[in-house]
């Protein structure tokens, strides 16, 4: 039994069209429904974000994760501190739905793996002593390139009152691996076989909550030049372009309508095996980027939590 990659998202917002402008403008593609708009990336044949409108803030509903042997997952979280609950009204009844010892509700379905996306062209690098494009520019005029199309959801990145407890419930109980961790501050969790770096992540936080979804683009211009455009149709904060010490993505980060992000992400690290990989707990300075812009002051402030209070 074990989780095999993410799935999706469900946000609870207050204002869906702000959303369903955001994430279009982001380059998913929208189904909406009265109240529910539902989002997949081109080429993909699931959802791979929910929004429900009509609520008076911003919450995190829940995720999914694709998991395989589900009988045996729900066995193992009854006895690592979990429950196995009934799915919420007006949501799937198949799978597995669980929460984790914090209330974090889960999802497990088994579903197929992801599309794989089409093959992108090499990212060529001139390098000393290594050159591979010649007689040729590597760019485009600015207007020879399309709008961003992510390719697939890479991972969730998720808030957590004790991390080390939400690392050891998805672990011992889903299954999954710890990839890295920083002090107790923050933590990346993959699949055990074949998966990205991280696909599930968790940041210490006074409470649970939703920080950022994180979308898989082509290579590092697509990074920086989705971002970059982002961040001028949405008029909020953004973080990057930059490169994480943790996964070696290129990263850029914009600010959602309620104060979460999106992430855009490229040449992640890979696991095959994670029985073949060692986990490397990092100093808090390399717990966010290598490089990279200053980082904004409400990067990791969890405003689901302030809301409650």
């Amino acid at each position: 039994m074990a989780v095999l990659g993410p799935e999706s998202l469900t946000l609870e917002v207050p204002d869906l069209a702000a959303g369903i402008k955001f994430y279009t403008d982001a380059g998913l593609l929208a189904r909406v429904d009265d109240q529910i708009a539902r989002f997949r990336c081109a080429g993909q044949e699931r959802d791979c974000l929910t929004l429900i409108g009509g609520a008076a803030r911003k919450r995190l509903h829940h995720i999914a994760l694709r998991a395989e042997v589900l009988n045996e997952i729900a066995v193992n979280v009854e006895e690592h501190g979990g429950k196995v609950v009934a799915a919420p009204d007006g949501h799937e009844t198949d799978g597995l739905w669980v929460a984790d010892p914090h209330g974090l509700l889960i999802h497990l379905v088994e579903t197929p793996s992801d599309t794989v996306p089409p093959q992108v062209a090499q990212f060529e690098i001139n390098a000393p002593g290594r050159i591979v494009r010649t007689r040729r520019s590597a760019m485009l005029p600015g207007h020879g390139y399309k709008s961003a199309e992510p390719l697939k959801l890479g991972h969730i990145l998720l808030f957590s009152p004790d991390v080390p407890a939400s690392v050891a419930f998805v672990t011992e109980a889903l299954g999954m691996g710890l990839a890295d961790k920083a002090q107790d501050i923050i933590a990346f969790c993959c699949a055990r076989r074949n998966s990205d770096h991280h696909v599930l992540a968790f940041a210490k936080s006074p409470g649970i909550g939703f920080h950022h979804a994180s979308f898989q683009v082509g290579d590092p211009d697509e990074v920086g030049r989705n971002g970059r455009a982002l961040t001028e149709k949405s008029g909020k904060g953004d973080w990057g372009f930059g490169r994480h010490t943790i996964g070696s993505n290129f990263f850029h980060y914009i600010q959602d309508p309620w104060g979460s992000w999106f992430e855009y992400y490229s040449d992640m690290d890979f696991i095959d095996d994670h029985a073949l990989w060692t986990p490397t707990n990092y100093g808090i300075e390399d717990s966010l980027a290598n490089w990279g812009p200053p980082v904004p002051s409400d990067f990791v402030h969890n405003y689901e939590v302030e809301a409650d209070g």
